[in-house]
């Protein structure tokens, strides 16, 4: 492998996530929805999966709570109405 098919793999590697979420947001955009947190919701996910794998020793269960922990991610960061 060259220097530039390593590079090339790289960049698509590591562009992949973004352009997932990227694809979501405009799904999202065009339903009327604004949603600023998209990467705020990739790290969450991705910060309590990594924990809950290195904790139990179970990828399963990381891929799981990443999961649980993105989709409840918006009920713990919505305002509390007065």
């Amino acid at each position: 492998m060259t220097l530039f098919e390593a590079i090339i793999l790289t960049i698509i590697t590591a562009s992949t996530p973004l352009l997932i979420a990227a694809i979501g947001e405009l799904v999202v955009e065009r339903a009327g929805v604004l949603n600023l947190g998209v990467e705020g919701m990739m790290i969450i996910g991705a910060a309590a999966g990594i924990a809950a794998a290195i904790t139990t020793g179970s990828s399963t269960f990381g891929v799981l709570i990443a999961v649980l922990a993105w989709h409840r991610r918006p009920a713990l960061t919505r305002p509390v109405q007065p």
